[in-house]
C-alpha cells in the first residue's frame, strides 16, 4: 500500500510510490488508466465494485503487493482509495526490504481490528514518511457480506500536510480484504468521503 499513502497518499492501502502525479496524467514510462462508473473487479479479481463516477488507476509502484489496486480523483498526493483482495496468513501488505532495520508487520489470519488498525499505522510510519497518526474511531461493520471493521484516522506526512483517512476490511476464510480512502484533510478527503461509501456498499466476493 503506498497511496493507502510524499507519503501513501503515499495510498498504497495502499499511492505514497507513484511514478506520476496527476488525475490522468501520464508517469515515467507508463500511464494512469481511465476507470469508468461500472461495475468493476479489483485487486487481482478478487471483489467486485461499482464507483459512480470516473476514478483513475494509479499505475503500480516498487512497493505494491500483487493483491493491491489503488485509484485516484484527483492525484496520488491528494487522494487515493486502495484496495487489497484475499491476502494470506502471513503475507505483507508491501514490498519491503530483507534486511530492513524496520519492517511494517505482517498480516495474521488470527488479526484483531486493532491489530490491523496498528498494521496500517505501522505502514504510515515506517513507509510512507508520516510523523503522526492517530485512529479516531474503531467499530464493527459489515464488508463482503461478512462481518468486518471500519477505522477512522488522521495522519501528519513528512510533507507537513494533514491527511485523513477511513479503511473499512474483513477477513474472510483466514485472508484480508480491504478498502481504503485517504485524502488531504483540507477539501480532498470531504468531497471524496461520499463515493468512498457508496464503493465500500457496493463490494461484493467474485466467486
Amino acid at each position: 500500500m503506498r497511496k493507502l499513502l510524499a507519503s501513501f497518499v503515499a495510498l498504497s492501502l495502499l499511492a505514497g510510490c507513484s511514478s506520476g502525479v496527476g488525475s490522468g496524467l501520464g508517469g515515467i514510462g507508463t500511464y494512469y488508466r481511465l476507470i469508468k462508473p461500472q461495475p468493476r473487479t479489483v485487486a487481482r479479481g478478487t471483489m467486485i465494485v461499482q464507483p459512480t463516477i470516473a476514478w483513475n488507476q494509479i499505475p503500480r509502484g516498487p512497493y505494491d503487493i500483487s493483491r493491491e489496486e489503488n485509484w485516484t480523483l484527483n492525484g496520488p498526493y491528494l487522494d487515493g482509495l486502495s484496495f487489497i483482495g484475499g491476502l494470506g496468513n502471513n503475507e505483507r501488505i508491501v514490498y519491503q526490504r530483507r534486511k530492513a532495520d524496520r519492517k511494517v508487520p505482517n498480516f495474521y489470519s488470527n488479526m484483531t481490528p486493532q491489530d490491523i488498525a496498528d498494521m496500517i499505522e505501522s505502514f504510515y510510519m515506517i513507509r510512507a514518511g508520516s510523523v503522526r497518526f492517530d485512529v479516531t474511531a474503531l467499530q464493527p461493520r459489515a464488508f463482503l457480506g461478512q462481518s468486518g471493521f471500519q477505522f477512522d484516522y488522521n495522519h501528519l506526512g513528512g510533507d507537513e500536510v494533514e491527511r485523513q483517512g477511513r479503511a473499512v476490511g474483513a477477513i474472510i476464510n483466514g485472508r484480508l480484504y480491504l478498502a481504503l480512502f485517504d485524502a488531504t484533510k483540507l477539501h480532498y478527503y470531504g468531497a471524496g468521503i461520499g463515493e468512498f461509501e457508496r464503493i465500500v456498499q457496493s463490494a461484493r466476493l467474485r466467486r
